[in-house]
């Protein structure tokens, strides 16, 4: 429906202040045209989902203020969603589309009302985590027919299980034991390998923004083993460091940078016929991407390892993020799954990256289990109530993670993803607003 892609390739990378233009811009627009192609009205929602973090909060403001207002305006339930959580959950998602709507079905139609729509679900006394699988509810057109013949409808993957979440702001392993209940076993200690693609693809001219996919592309054509760069954190003297599950690729990219100026230097460029100096840019992508796999594949195992002491019972290993859209990527993880006996369960690829269907699908699982919060007065000034949290732990760190001591000397703490992060709307929003902050 939107997308600003094309605003920020010639910065390179996102710029926070015209991201947050092209949100305002499109916002407006953008709700209107997604209730007119599902064939609803508000007056037919049940609830209104919307990330709140983390992520950029200017942009962040921009969606959580419009879904307040919807809420407000209609009296729906508001429901918070946590943007790395929705990457994880969207994997449950192609199963009860299938459960929805047969392989064979024809093209869908306009959406229908769910089938418990209707009566809003009952609360429990206290909003807990799901620690079982949950029933699948039947779902709209947007994920019916074409998103069941994505996926093998292998069924929902019951808790707990191991979640590799590789994006452009996110490297994380997570122990999920049930909805809102996550367990940080490793993360970055500086780049992402989502933001370590980006980057490199920029070393080597690669303009489109995010660079990963174009990268890719170009290392299918070179030799991954032409060029012999560092694996990450392989040759660090500190033990706890090199036996982690955390990720560092800042090196990595910095060490291709090297190898570009060494080997490729400008002087040497203008001397290449430009398929010559493609092939070997492709030697430099592929070399790039079999070591940065690597350390994926590395730290994965040993999460594997962690996740099976705490669950003996765990039932596969999910991976999501933009970066679960590379092929290498799921190839290797899925033998690194094989090899543990488990499954691996990643989403379609157009719902690896960034989108609304993810966040839509962990606001349902998330209403039924009654974490949602009340709708604003619309004699309230909605404004009060706009809460981002640019910066939410998806959870509690395991000890051994080595940057768990730097997350504990921070004064200040955001609520992780299982804790409530709305308040009572009778009250006051302002204080909401600055603790979120």
């Amino acid at each position: 429906l939107a997308s600003q892609a094309g605003v920020h390739e010639t910065y390179g990378g996102v710029v926070p202040r015209l991201a947050q233009e092209a949100h305002k811009a499109a916002i407006d627009s953008t709700v209107t045209e997604a209730l007119r192609r599902s064939g609803v009205s508000p007056a037919q929602l049940t609830a209104v989902a919307v990330t709140v973090g983390p992520g950029l909060s200017m942009c962040l403001e921009v969606g959580v203020k419009k879904a307040v207002e919807l809420s407000s305006v209609h009296q729906l339930p508001l429901v918070r969603v946590h943007h790395m959580e929705a990457h994880a959950m969207v994997s449950w998602l192609p199963a009860a589309a299938a459960v929805a709507a047969p392989p064979d079905a024809a093209a869908p139609s306009a959406p229908s009302a769910p089938a418990d729509a209707a009566t809003p679900p009952t609360p429990p006394a206290q909003p807990t985590a799901v620690r079982s699988t949950v029933s699948t509810p039947s779902v709209a057109a947007a994920s019916s027919a074409a998103a069941a013949r994505e996926l093998s409808p292998t069924g929902v993957p019951p808790f707990p299980f191991l979640t590799l979440l590789v994006s452009g702001g996110h490297n994380m392993l997570v122990l999920s034991a049930g909805l809102g209940d996550h367990t940080i076993l490793g993360s970055t200690l500086d780049d992402s390998i989502g933001e370590a693609f980006d980057k490199t693809a920029r070393l080597l001219g690669i303009t489109k923004v995010p660079g990963g996919p174009p990268l890719e592309q170009l290392a299918r054509s070179g030799d991954s083993r032409r060029h012999a760069l560092p694996r990450p954190l392989s040759k660090t003297r500190d033990n706890s460091l090199r036996t982690s599950c955390d990720f560092s690729y800042a090196g990595l990219k910095s060490a291709v940078r090297q190898l570009l100026e060494t080997k490729l230097p400008l002087a040497k460029r203008e001397l290449l016929s430009e398929e010559d100096l493609q092939q070997e840019l492709a030697h430099v992508a592929a070399s790039f991407q079999r070591v940065a796999v690597e350390h994926l594949v590395e730290r994965t195992a040993r999460a594997l390892g962690w996740a099976r002491e705490a669950h003996p019972s765990l039932s596969c290993l999910v991976v999501a993020g933009g970066v679960a859209a590379n092929q290498e990527v799921r190839r290797q993880l899925t033998r690194v799954a094989s090899e543990a006996g488990l499954p691996m369960v990643c989403p379609p690829v157009r719902l690896c990256t960034d989108n609304g269907i993810m966040v839509a699908w962990t606001g349902m699982q998330r209403l039924r289990h009654g974490l949602a919060d009340r709708p604003v007065s619309t004699s309230q000034d909605v404004s009060l109530f706009v809460e981002v949290r640019p910066r939410w732990p998806l959870g509690p760190r395991d000890p051994r993670s080595t940057t768990q001591q730097a997350q504990l000397s921070k004064r200040k703490r955001a609520p992780s993803a299982g804790q409530p992060t709305g308040g009572d709307p009778e009250k006051s929003g302002s204080k909401q607003q600055k603790d979120g902050a």
